[in-house]
């Protein structure tokens, strides 16, 4: 990720959004409190991480009874919302795109897609799970007008690097690219390249691995 401003980590805020959907699972469990043990257990990682991540946001609890889920759960809303619920647009309303808009326009955030662009006549014009679909010639008209601050970037991987200027006229402040194309924006714009394929290349290298070693033991 490039030109974030903050004071704390990139991977401790990543960790405080899973953590947040953790606890609000645990809490529509009816479980009130837990352990930091407990909630690094249930994400890979050390209770000294947890800890680790908690006081770097600020937040202390009673450790004889654990954190309690719903304070904490309010505490990190407070780092990691804005007060105001931003919007987002998907560019690139094909199944992926359909599928990040049905996933996050449920999930009752503080973001919410509120438009989404492509050149397909068949998608232009239409509105699709209730979001509205524009052509990519209205991307700075539209930005402007419904105050979009971050963009989803879905389209084919042969036309994302044909976006980048688009994105940047728009005053776009937020991108999130999960084409294969490596996207660079100016200083000002946070943006997160995420390859689907590079991931899953990785894991089954991993699998691959883990199956030759116990093949040679």
């Amino acid at each position: 990720m490039a030109n974030i401003n903050s004071n704390i980590p990139e991977k401790t805020i990543e960790r405080l959004s899973e953590y947040r959907r953790t606890l609000l699972s645990c809490l529509k469990q009816g479980i009130t409190h837990i352990f930091s043990h407990v909630l690094a257990g249930m994400h890979g990682i050390t209770a000294v991480q947890v800890r680790r991540d908690l006081m770097l946001i600020g937040f202390s609890s009673d450790t004889k009874k654990g954190y309690d889920v719903k304070v904490l759960i309010e505490f990190i809303n407070s780092i990691l919302d804005s007060e105001n619920v931003m919007n987002v647009a998907i560019i690139g309303m094909g199944h992926l795109g359909q599928a990040i808009t049905k996933y996050f326009n449920s999930k009752g955030l503080k973001l919410r897609i509120v438009s989404a662009f492509d050149v397909d006549p068949e998608k232009v014009g239409r509105t699709i799970d209730e979001i509205p679909c524009y052509h990519m010639d209205r991307f700075e008209e539209i930005v402007a007008s419904m105050e979009i601050s971050i963009a989803v970037i879905s389209s084919p991987t042969r036309v994302a690097h044909t976006l980048v200027v688009p994105i940047i006229n728009a005053g776009i402040k937020g991108v999130l690219n999960f084409t294969s194309a490596q996207l660079n924006f100016p200083q000002g714009i946070v943006s997160e390249n995420f390859d689907i394929t590079t991931i899953l290349e990785k894991i089954a290298y991993f699998v691959k691995e883990g199956d030759e070693g116990s093949d040679k033991s």
